[in-house]
């Protein structure tokens, strides 16, 4: 550009096209605005057209050129603070700005450019702020690991310290025996610790405190991983179904000895064909009224159990899951305790156990699987709280109906989708302090003539782990609210409570695997090696989204949950009901279609979190409703309920998704509201807009979609998450330090 006056707009067309390709609506923007300028002539219009014609776009070239001379025409950059001000400086004493500043700065906030980051493209390598960014620490640690882990703190510091001695040294042997040994071993000691047996009624040597069992799960989860499914398996699966689904007798048998370790046991509920549909499982317990006994039998190779933890090595007993059958009648799946070996580990008459090998992950676990070739059990054998066998031989049960036994007994056993999310969620902080602070260490390229630089600094990086490690403190929050509704619960919430724990499972285990895959390859050839840990951390938590339900399967079961309440509250689901659902309390409405929401881009609309709030609600709302009026349409049309779900199963994640995303948000949001210290407050809240802005730009197709916002507001969207990270970037060390694992149990020399 040879005229001097039209130089003030190099910078303006240098972000357009350099950020990304000239969108049909900037393009429209920039010539309404550029036909706007009376202080230019119709031909010097013509040559700024000609600038952002889309079918002609610079090349890489000119894009340099333009930055250098922008570079070089600047020379004190304190004073600028927008596009605006670089703009008047540039056009010197050539063209008077001052009668379009209005102007110029509305198109700035129509085309997404935010001006601080924005004037970062212009920075020379003299003053590199790339180079220039460190950590620091600008909040009292300490009070944000008090923060998360709140009431809990003393029984999280006793756990800490056990796996921080000596005797909890990783085991490196390769050999699988050995290391299944180790983690019996370390078991034995957290049972002498009277940890295992927390959960359980005191009157039965427990601590009688299920929310201390929680926390001891999720901090055991620093250390390896296998002993938590080890420790989860005997002292939760195994123990726990024993106190949920037995009755006094069962408590006073078995209790004391579960939770000491004296019997080890397994949870014997998987089948071979038969995984997460419990109701089809073809194992079956056969009474027998003239010996008050019932007879255990898999009548096929498919009906064996297998996966079973516990189950190859250590298990002397079981609690088996079968169809309960009386005179030829099925009643059912029920509960039942079946010993397995003696107490010198042979197995018993009519047990065949199997081993499952060498796994993925989670090797100290000695999986197995079994089968029972009419075992003969007595008749006190059944756990017999939700029904039992009366003294005629006859069925009875305090529920009547048979499907809501069914799920009142598995209900029991939801603590089991709380333990898992948890241990997940301490992988992640794992996985995120090693990789964190590997970042902040490692050097690599720098600014012509400088040093190198901490790949920390680098915005693509900042991008890849910082919003994990806002979406790892906001699930933090989320799976705290869960452990309170479950320890809390009341029968009416029941249900609600299990669709929210089958929800969290997946959303916290599929997060964990996501995360951990980043962190891997954000450390990357460091990360491959096995001394940093992230191998293990990965392949041990890959199974996760696999047991205790698997993760598509428990999506759906949450979103049936939504549908069903969806339903309660509006009936036949008429499209005026539907509508009203949506905007239902729609104080926001107006504000929420116009085209000024769909479009404003300033920074104190994108950070409010109302705003947040309002957007994760609506689509939630509106996928629920999308997702009823589908199947209710087909339904209409003479589909079978079963096939129409069938249709709808990839909208099902999507309600999943949206509610739980909202239930998410929302506890961050509640999280904050009790922090009063400000430092604390302010990172966090930088974190927690992280966290909503990330989840936004990440659903930014469906929104668009929807209409609910335009292409410039889900740019700046963008945008602004790019400024977060950049922001919360010096504090993100000190935010992983916060988690408090102890350094024994990271272990990664990358991470020292």
């Amino acid at each position: 550009m040879k005229n001097t006056k039209l130089q003030a707009f190099i910078p303006l067309f240098y972000l357009v096209w350099s950020d990304d390709l000239l969108t049909q609506k900037e393009f429209a923007t920039l010539k309404e605005f550029i036909h706007s300028l009376n202080v230019l002539s119709e031909e010097e219009k013509e040559y700024l057209l000609s600038k952002v014609d889309i079918s002609n776009p610079p090349s890489r070239n000119e894009l340099t050129q333009w930055k250098l001379d922008i570079e070089k025409s600047i020379q004190d950059k304190s004073s600028l603070k927008s596009i605006f001000d670089i703009a008047k400086a540039l056009s010197g004493n050539d063209l008077d700005l001052t009668p379009i500043e209005s102007d110029f700065k509305k198109l700035e906030n129509d085309l997404g450019i935010l001006g601080e980051e924005a004037l970062q493209n212009f920075k020379t390598k003299a003053d590199s702020f790339t180079a220039s960014s460190k950590t620091s620490s600008n909040f009292d640690i300490q009070k944000i690991t008090q923060l998360l882990d709140g009431k809990e703190a003393p029984i999280i510091k006793k756990v800490k310290s056990i796996i921080s001695r000596p005797e909890f040294a990783y085991e490196t042997s390769t050999d699988i025996n050995v290391f299944r040994q180790t983690v019996y071993n370390w078991c034995k000691i957290l049972a002498d610790e009277n940890l295992g047996n927390m959960a359980y009624p005191k009157e039965y040597g427990g601590g009688g405190n299920v929310e201390d069992y929680f926390a001891i799960m999720e901090t055991l989860s620093y250390h390896d991983l296998s002993l938590v499914i080890k420790f989860g398996v005997q002292f939760g699966l195994w123990g726990m179904s024993v106190q949920s689904l037995g009755t006094e007798k069962h408590y006073a048998k078995y209790l004391k000895d579960i939770g000491s370790l004296k019997l080890p046991g397994c949870f014997a509920m998987t089948e071979t064909h038969h995984g997460s549909n419990v109701k089809g499982l073809e194992t079956t317990a056969t009474y027998n009224h003239n010996d008050k006994t019932f007879t255990i039998h898999t009548p096929n190779k498919n009906a064996q159990k297998e996966y079973i933890g516990n189950a190859a090595v250590h298990g002397q007993a079981a609690t088996v899951f079968a169809k309960l059958v009386i005179d030829g009648h099925d009643y059912g799946v029920n509960a039942f305790v079946v010993p397995l070996r003696d107490t010198n580990g042979n197995t018993l008459k009519g047990i065949t156990i199997g081993d499952c090998g060498h796994k993925m992950g989670l090797n100290g676990v000695d999986n197995g699987t079994i089968s029972f070739d009419n075992v003969v059990i007595p008749k006190e054998n059944m756990l017999d709280r939700f029904a039992s066998v009366n003294d005629k031989g006859e069925f009875e049960s305090p529920i009547p109906s048979d499907n809501r036994r069914f799920f009142t007994m598995l209900g029991t056993l939801v603590g089991g989708r709380i333990g898992i999310p948890r241990s997940a969620l301490a992988a992640a902080k794992s996985g995120l302090t090693i990789a964190i602070r590997y970042s902040d260490q490692r050097r690599q390229f720098g600014p012509e003539g400088g040093s190198e630089v901490p790949i920390l600094n680098y915005r693509m990086h900042q991008r890849r782990l910082l919003p994990h490690l806002a979406k790892t403190y906001a699930v933090h929050f989320a799976l705290q609210y869960l452990t309170n509704r479950f320890l809390n619960r009341t029968e009416a919430e029941m249900q609600e409570i299990e669709a929210l724990a089958a929800g969290m499972k997946a959303y916290s285990t599929w997060s964990t695997r996501d995360i951990l895959q980043e962190c891997r390859e954000a450390c990357g050839g460091k990360g491959y090696l096995s001394e940093n840990r992230i191998d293990a951390l990965k392949n041990d938590t890959e199974i996760y989204t696999t047991f205790e339900g698997d993760n598509t399967v428990l999506m759906q079961l949450t979103a049936k949950n939504r549908l069903s309440e969806f339903r309660k509250s509006f009936g036949e689901m008429g499209s005026l009901g539907i509508i009203n659902y949506v905007y239902e309390n729609a104080k926001t409405v107006i504000t929420e279609k116009n085209p000024i929401a769909t479009r404003r881009t300033d920074d104190e609309h994108l950070l409010d979190a109302e705003f947040h709030l309002q957007a994760f609600v609506h689509r939630e709302k509106t996928i629920l409703a999308s997702a009823a009026r589908r199947i209710k349409k087909l339904v209409d049309s003479g589909l079978e309920a079963y096939d129409a779900f069938n249709v709808v199963q990839h909208q099902m994640i999507d309600v999943s998704q949206a509610y739980l995303e909202r239930i998410v948000l929302e506890q961050f949001q509640e999280a904050l509201k009790t922090i009063e210290d400000e430092n604390s407050k302010n990172i966090l809240t930088k974190l927690y807009q992280l966290y909503a802005l990330s989840q936004i730009e990440k659903n930014k197709a469906w929104y668009l979609e929807d209409g609910y916002m335009e292409a410039v507001k889900t740019k700046a969207v963008r945008k602004i998450v790019n400024q977060l990270c950049w922001d919360i970037r010096p504090d993100a060390v000190a935010l992983v330090n916060a988690f408090d694992i102890p350094e024994s149990c990271l272990a990664a020399p990358i991470a020292v």
